[in-house]
């Protein structure tokens, strides 16, 4: 059989786990996996010990074009993901205007994605007041799912729903939601540039009470809920509860919940705003249970940049987001391996989970007939991060300085090179 590429590594992470093995590709998809050593042809690359790992699939990507694209924009962000890994991201509903909450203005966020995208793209729809009649046309169109906020979202064009808001959506449409969660009654001013109060000011039982209004409501409908960007340990009793009893409802964190402790946050240091808030330890320990118990199904990076004058003043005022699309999997993979994790659970949580969240199956594995969207991952170098170097639109980072291990040596999508060109394709659900 004639192939196109092989890549051969000692370490490929197939979906039973880590060994040795070539990979064949032909026509963007993978035609063959083998032995190592055992395929032959003409273009091989030999990976040696770097690791060969499936492309990243980020379903939590905000990439604000249309409207906000001064924020962030298709080129920059499908750029950085390619560079670390990530060969398929799903675009969130905001903060592009128009946000994508009927068909047109998923034509328009398609019309501006068209022809920059250097790795796949597909898209979230929305849900807020007043659109319910607009979701049946918007999941034909082809959106993932819809995205609603229990609270106020930091842009006036995409509103909350109240609880029963969210039902009445849950029960508009058969599909997948996504739920940002927490209480606005829990939740407080911020005000200052001391990070404590602005944790307090978005306590864990704002998260807890919302994730407990999301399960009520996925329960009365029997509808598909997904806990976005989840940071509070008190939620995850209420989760366990809820799949016991059998709610149809999954969950999902971040690196920046994983990684970084409120702890060591310095006062005034908005770059580390986010919503919600950064907790402390107790809660990252927790989180770091809940995925190696599989209470957390996926790690996704809420990419979420903005220009750098909108991260000035206190952490009331600051746009609260963190820009991480880059540099997901290294982080992840630092604090994995310290906690005794292997590279295949992160490939578990950042792929073949995130792919199959939302149904790409031939997404986020390597396996014979998957798309051929792989990463050559050096799981044992080590790099200091450089916010300068980001590509994404602009270079701020809580991470900056920050000492990692793993660095993405190389990302194919459908088998070629990504990075170079725009390649990437616009998704729809249920199309391949």
């Amino acid at each position: 059989m004639n192939y196109d590429l092989i890549l051969r590594s000692r370490r490929t992470l197939l979906p039973g786990g880590e060994q040795p093995a070539d990979v064949g590709v032909r026509d963007g998809v993978i035609a063959a996996v083998a032995g190592h050593q055992a395929l032959t042809g003409h273009d091989v690359i030999d990976l040696g010990e770097c690791a060969l790992l499936p492309g990243l699939v980020d379903t939590h990507v905000h990439v604000n074009e249309p409207g906000r694209t001064e924020w962030e924009g298709f080129d920059t962000a499908t750029r950085a993901a390619a560079a670390g890994g990530v060969t398929t991201i799903v675009d969130m509903p905001l903060n592009s205007i128009p946000p994508t909450v009927d068909p047109h203005a998923l034509w328009v966020k398609r019309a501006a994605a068209a022809e920059q995208c250097y790795v796949d793209v597909g898209f979230w729809g929305g849900a807020v007041p007043g659109n319910l009649k607009s979701l049946p046309a918007l999941h034909e169109q082809g959106v993932f799912g819809f995205k609603a906020f229990l609270i106020d979202s930091g842009v006036p064009e995409f509103p909350p729903l109240d609880p029963a808001g969210l039902a009445d959506a849950l029960a508009a449409v058969d599909a997948l939601f996504v739920v940002h969660a927490e209480d606005p009654a829990l939740v407080g001013e911020a005000h200052g540039t001391r990070f404590a109060d602005f944790v307090a000011s978005r306590p864990a039982r704002a998260e807890a009470s919302a994730v407990a209004a999301a399960i009520e409501a996925a329960r009365h409908t029997g509808a598909r809920v997904h806990i976005l960007h989840l940071a509070a340990a008190d939620a995850l009793p209420l989760l366990a509860a809820a799949r016991r009893e059998g709610v149809r409802v999954t969950a999902e964190t971040c690196p920046h919940y994983l990684v970084l402790d409120a702890a060591d946050v310095p006062d005034g240091a908005t770059q580390y705003k986010c919503c919600p808030p950064i907790r402390d330890r107790s809660h990252q320990d927790a989180l770091w249970e809940a995925l190696a118990d599989g209470l957390i199904d996926c790690v996704v990076s809420d990419h979420s940049p903005c220009p750098p004058e909108l991260k000035r003043g206190d952490f009331g005022s600051a746009w609260g987001g963190i820009a991480s699309v880059q540099l997901g999997l290294p982080l992840v993979w630092t604090a994995a391996r310290r906690r005794g994790h292997s590279l295949a659970d992160v490939v578990r949580w950042m792929a073949a989970n995130t792919a199959g969240l939302v149904g790409l199956g031939r997404k986020g594995r390597i396996a014979e007939g998957a798309d051929a969207d792989l990463v050559a991952f050096d799981a044992d170098a080590e790099f200091t991060v450089d916010a300068a170097t980001l590509l994404h639109r602009h270079h701020v980072s809580p991470y900056h300085g920050r000492k990692l291990r793993g660095v993405v040596r190389d990302t194919w999508l459908r088998g070629r090179l990504a990075g170079a060109e725009p390649i990437g394709r616009l998704l729809e659900r249920g199309r391949p």
